[in-house]
């Protein structure tokens, strides 16, 4: 079992949590809502693999009022017209800060995501991206699991 980051330097921990809340904060007053947020860190922490966050933002998501159905079908968020324009803007964005380097296919959707965002909102769409990012990293790394839940999430001990 490896050793959880967050435990043996709790104040390496608190200092993710204050960034991350500040770019919370900062990307909500850019014109990013709660939901689009989540959806960048579910999409993102799908392709990472990072069970306990996919685990932690489909919970989110579902808190922020984003449909099961969207949830379901988020891994096949283009081949569907559930998703509106700033919906689909996101996800470009989270898929194309997560799949680094950038191609010209990414950059192309990373354009339209900008124009459809407008520069405030895509950079603090950018911001969330990272942030959930370095999240899935020291989920991953110190392997956090994920605890089974009942239908209402409460966990199941």
């Amino acid at each position: 079992m490896r050793p959880y980051l967050d435990k043996v330097m709790p104040e390496a921990w608190r200092a993710a949590e204050a960034f991350s809340s500040a770019i919370r904060e900062a990307a909500a007053q850019r014109g990013l809502s709660t939901q689009e947020a989540e959806f960048i860190k579910l999409r993102a922490s799908q392709l990472n693999a990072c069970a306990f966050c996919v685990d932690l933002h489909a919970r989110e998501a579902r808190k922020a009022g984003i449909t099961q159905q969207k949830l379901d079908l988020l891994p096949a968020w283009r081949e569907t017209g559930l998703y509106d324009e700033r919906q689909r803007a996101v996800l470009a964005v989270a898929e194309a800060v997560t799949s680094l380097p950038t191609t010209e296919e990414s950059d192309a959707e990373l354009f339209g995501a900008r124009s459809v965002l407008g520069e405030e909102a895509f950079v603090a769409a950018e911001w969330v991206a990272v942030t959930i990012n370095a999240f899935n990293r020291i989920s991953i790394l110190s392997e956090h699991p994920v605890r089974p839940r009942d239908a209402e999430g409460k966990i199941v001990r």
